[in-house]
């Protein structure tokens, strides 16, 4: 049975930062790990993607300021998030691609106040 179990979020002002954990347990053979998000009232979208082979890409409001990464001997995905906007407020998931559905975690509240 795969997990993915995410951490890191909170409560912190505009231009801080913060970095997010997602730590999956279980067999999967897929590499590709994204974050996604959701905002009250809003769609989830796709905040950064990293590949098996260490590509990465990013939704275009966040270039620059958050960056994707992995250690594979961990099992864990990171999204280190900073100079944080209030626009950046959202309940925050980890992502695996598999079949019809995927593997989605249960999220991490992240709240940036202005």
């Amino acid at each position: 049975q795969v997990q993915l179990v995410e951490s890191g979020g909170g409560l912190v002002q505009a231009g801080g930062s913060l970095r997010l954990s997602c730590v999956v347990s279980g067999r999967i053979d897929t590499f590709t790990r994204s974050w996604y998000r959701q905002a009250p009232g809003k769609q989830r979208e796709l905040v950064a993607r990293i590949a098996s082979g260490g590509s990465t890409n990013y939704a275009d409001s966040v270039k620059g300021r958050f960056t994707i990464s992995r250690d594979n001997a961990k099992n864990t995905v990171y999204l280190q998030m900073n100079s944080l906007k209030p626009e950046d407020t959202a309940i925050y998931y980890c992502y695996i691609p598999n079949g019809v559905t995927g593997y989605w975690g249960q999220g991490t509240q992240v709240t940036v106040s202005s």
